[in-house]
């Protein structure tokens, strides 16, 4: 068997140098009853390969050895900041020690005046308008949920229609989600008894478990809540078209850092990740970003 192995192997490896010799249209090795040695072409080649072969290494240890540097900004809305933001800049710490990041956490509507401004490389938002001249990838969808005090007695699902009345603790207009909820308003024919109108997440959901109103949320923005089961009871809303979109938007590929683009795909690879693990609740990744 060894006999047999070797032989194939011998004999792939003499018909390489057969081409090689072909190709070269001159004879590197000089084969005789005592066994095989280099001509003085076949020496010259071996030089010159052990020095290209040399040089190769080189410039893979130098292509390791050159970190990514510079900085990059990325802008996060607080629902999304709180599932997202920690394990992105895990991520970028351990692939990209040598990149700044800063984040940024605000209102989408806020982070898509900075976008435009040129004040953010890169956000996730729930707005986008094609007309801007931005990247834009669609990355998850995120279900809708009505956030009550626990003990409320709200049912596991409810539908828009089911809120008429109700009094509801929401984000003002500059948030990307009164848009979606609006739009949901409309389509179930009622106004919404706007409760308070609080565009701090924190603070809302303060008002929320203090029994002030119920909220419309992603999951996601229970993130920063240890003890949410104890607090807020969850009933999913059931129309289909009550849905957060979320979007990767940069900057155009062309006015990206090289910073800039590594982090994007490094965000984009943290919320697959994420969702795919079940740590981003009641998200769905979007079919481009699986």
């Amino acid at each position: 068997m060894r006999r047999s192995t070797w032989g194939v192997v011998q004999s792939a490896l003499s018909q390489q140098i057969s081409r090689l010799e072909s190709e070269l249209s001159t004879r590197l090795l000089q084969r005789s009853s005592k066994g095989v040695v280099p001509t003085e072409a076949g020496l010259a080649f071996f030089r010159e390969a052990q020095l290209t072969l040399r040089h190769a290494d080189e410039a893979s240890r130098a292509a390791q050895q050159s970190r990514l540097s510079g900085s990059v900004s990325v802008g996060l809305a607080p629902t999304t900041g709180s599932v997202l933001g920690l394990p992105l800049m895990q991520a970028m710490h351990e692939r990209y020690p040598e990149v700044r990041l800063h984040i940024v956490e605000s209102l989408s509507g806020h982070l898509s005046t900075m976008l435009n401004a040129r004040q953010l490389d890169l956000a996730v938002l729930f707005d986008t308008h094609p007309a801007r001249r931005w990247s834009v990838t669609p990355l998850l969808e995120e279900k809708l949920f009505l956030i009550a005090p626990r003990g409320s007695g709200a049912k596991a699902r409810v539908r828009m229609a089911d809120l008429r009345g109700m009094p509801l603790i929401l984000n003002s207009g500059a948030h990307g989600l009164r848009s979606t909820l609006d739009a949901a308003f409309a389509r179930a024919r009622f106004k919404p008894v706007v409760a308070a109108e609080i565009d701090s997440l924190a603070l809302l959901m303060d008002a929320v478990d203090a029994g002030l109103g119920c909220t419309i949320q992603p999951r996601a923005a229970l993130g920063r809540f240890a003890d949410a089961q104890d607090r807020f009871q969850l009933s999913e809303i059931a129309d289909a078209q009550v849905r957060r979109l979320n979007s990767l938007c940069s900057l155009s590929d062309d006015e990206l850092s090289p910073a800039g683009l590594a982090a994007r795909v490094v965000l984009a690879g943290c919320a697959r990740e994420l969702v795919q693990a079940g740590h981003w609740g009641g998200a769905k990744l979007s079919h481009l970003a699986s």
